[in-house]
This record gives structure tokens, sequence and C-alpha cells, in this order.
């Protein structure tokens, strides 16, 4: 089935760092034809970036969500965060070759981005690059079953 077939939903949340980056990525999201479930945060005030990562990665495992993006301000405390939830394969990319390798090699289904670090310019480049890229199967499958087997 392909993304023309049915709708791609996806999780979608940041901290205060990230949030007004992903204001912007609620409307490129849509733009790429994708069905976006906002979790948070609502404003620049000050939260706990464990407890947005928590709620995307918890949407994907259990299968409400196909997807996730999380923006922080380097993406690495919400990657690790998603981590701990079974069946989350979230992958930190800060360039278009580090998101496609996530999807296309990892078969991550979470993508973090870090506002604070990744240039402002780039990140509607990554996330189209991650959304345009699929897991490529083959020897890459043994290494992600490994993976969900640690």
């Amino acid at each position: 089935m392909t993304r023309e077939d049915v709708q791609v939903k996806i999780a979608l949340a940041s901290d205060h760092a990230g949030f007004s980056e992903k204001e912007r990525l609620k409307l490129l999201l849509t733009d790429l034809g994708l069905e976006v479930s906002d979790l948070g945060t609502g404003s620049e005030a000050s939260v706990d970036y464990p407890d947005y990562a928590r709620k995307v990665a918890e949407e994907v495992a259990g299968g409400r969500a196909d997807q996730g993006v999380l923006v922080c301000g380097s993406g690495t405390g919400m990657a690790i965060t998603a981590n701990k939830v079974p069946g989350v394969r979230a992958a930190v990319a800060w360039s278009e070759e580090t998101a496609r390798l996530a999807r296309q090699h990892n078969d991550a289904n979470v993508l973090a981005i870090g506002a604070r670090t990744t240039p402002p310019g780039d990140i509607p480049k990554i996330v189209r690059a991650w959304f345009s890229s699929e897991f490529e199967g083959g020897r890459h499958a043994d290494r992600v079953r490994k993976i969900e087997k640690l």
C-alpha cells in the first residue's frame, strides 16, 4: 500500500525549545499529505521534554500513529526518551542524509530534530528526506531484528 492509498498519521511534539519549529512543521507535514496529531507543548513556557517524547513514542508503539516527529533543543533528549518505549526506533537527524539513512537502514519510526542545533532552513529538507525514504529491508532487516531483541 502506498501513501497515496491511505492517510499516514504522524504524532508530533516538542518541548519549549522546539515549539516554534513544531508549529512550522505542522504546516509542512500537512502539505506533504500527512495527518498530524499535535501532542504539545502549546507554548515556549519551560516543560520537561521526556513527557512529550513519551507521548509520541507511545502513539507510535501503540499503532495509533505511523511515525513520530520530535523537536527539542538538540533532538538527543527526545530520542533517548522515545527509545525507552519498546517498538520505537528514534533517530536524531541533522542532515538530509542522516534522515534518509535512518529510514532506509534502521527502519526508524521517530524523527528527532534539534531546533537549536540545526539551521532552520535545513529542517524542512530533513523532514522531506525522511518522509520520502522507506526501509530497504534486505541485509538491514536482520540488523533491525537484532535491535528489537535487545
